[in-house]
């Protein structure tokens, strides 16, 4: 099973996606080890305090994984530009803004970072993207959750729909 989290930064599809991999004993990917070992860098965008990267090559990578391997946990902000042919559950984390703003200030993210991730969140960027692309999308609210209780959440999602 290929199941893919992604999420505005902060939102905690990380933890959640290191949680799930060990309770469900899949292999845990991270995106930016997959980019920095791909070379997929193509410019620093200083104004928005991050990379350019291509998305067709991540998504080609990507999809060379997949086909590696059977069961996989495919962390990033980007994850659902995979294509939904090759995934079976792309899990959207989600957070109030309020409570995003802690988390993000918390990571000594600049005003405007804070800002661009904060309205991302409010437009709902990654969740509408990942439904585009025609995901299986499980949305996942986890504002006033446990990391445990997230979990659960998500192994029952997939246990009903097997």
């Amino acid at each position: 099973m290929i199941i893919i989290f992604t999420g505005t930064p902060g939102t905690g599809k990380t933890k959640l996606a290191k949680a799930l991999s060990k309770e469900l004993n899949y292999k845990y990917i991270d995106v930016n080890q997959i980019i920095d070992e791909n070379k997929l860098k193509e410019e620093y965008d200083e104004k928005r305090d991050t990379y350019i990267i291509d998305e067709g090559k991540l998504s080609n990578a990507l999809i060379k994984l997949i086909k590696e391997e059977k069961n996989l946990i495919i962390d990033s902000h980007m994850a659902h530009e995979v294509p939904s042919v090759h995934v079976d559950y792309c899990i959207v984390t989600i957070c109030n803004p309020p409570k995003l703003k802690e988390r993000l200030e918390a990571r000594g993210y600049s005003e405007e970072k804070v800002q661009e991730n904060i309205d991302s969140e409010l437009f709902q960027v990654c969740l509408n993207e990942a439904l585009e692309e025609g995901h299986h999308v499980y949305p996942l609210d986890t504002t006033d959750k446990s990391i445990e209780e997230c979990v659960e959440e998500i192994k029952d999602e997939i246990n009903q729909n097997q």
